[in-house]
């Protein structure tokens, strides 16, 4: 929904950077949508990095904190979000995302947040045992609502690979905002593409 992405992939460079690694394509595709601790974890594997997965993700955060409140929607995003709750169709977040993180990312547009009934946090919300592309985070999401639907009353869109798995590993359909950067074979997965940009 925001474009976290871009601040993801800046402190993913640095951070390899400052080790003499590189930061590919490749492994954003791998990482994206991933909890806090596993991308960490996978940072540090992919780029053999002489830290451990803690202080990565220490040093992860340090580079995000401040940014993160001023970062763009994707584009169309908040039309469409408008557009949802304006019809009466109930939404939520399952974002990987820790808590403090959300927090950031929210302060500056509350009076949007505000239209979501709730929103989960897979790094840092004790339900969610595993994050994308496991399923947990989407059947607890789909579980907070009041009327409880089940997963194939449930739609799911999402711009990263693991989470398009993970929608589609919870029994929801699943659609994916493209990007440009992820292989086309891997669109191939979700239920269908969609750019929110045409609403």
């Amino acid at each position: 929904m925001k474009d976290t992405e871009t601040i993801n992939q800046a402190a993913f460079r640095a951070i390899g950077e400052e080790y003499g690694k590189k930061f590919t394509v490749e492994m954003k595709n791998n990482i994206a949508g991933c909890v806090q601790k596993e991308t960490a974890r996978r940072l540090v594997e992919y780029m053999d990095l002489p830290i451990t997965p803690e202080e990565c993700l220490e040093t992860f955060l340090s580079f995000t904190r401040d940014k993160l409140p001023d970062c763009d929607y994707m584009p169309g995003a908040e039309k469409f979000i408008r557009h949802l709750s304006e019809n009466g169709v109930p939404i939520a977040i399952a974002t990987s995302s820790a808590e403090e993180e959300v927090s950031l990312k929210t302060s500056k547009k509350m009076d949007l947040f505000g239209l979501f009934n709730h929103i989960v946090c897979g790094s840092s919300d004790p339900e969610v045992k595993r994050g994308k592309p496991e399923p947990d985070i989407y059947l607890i999401c789909a579980s907070r609502f009041a009327d409880k639907p089940k997963p194939c009353k449930c739609l799911v869109f999402e711009d990263a690979y693991n989470g398009v798995l993970a929608g589609l590993a919870a029994g929801m359909q699943t659609i994916m905002i493209p990007d440009v950067n992820v292989p086309h074979e891997m669109w191939s997965k979700a239920t269908l593409r969609f750019d929110i940009q045409q609403i």
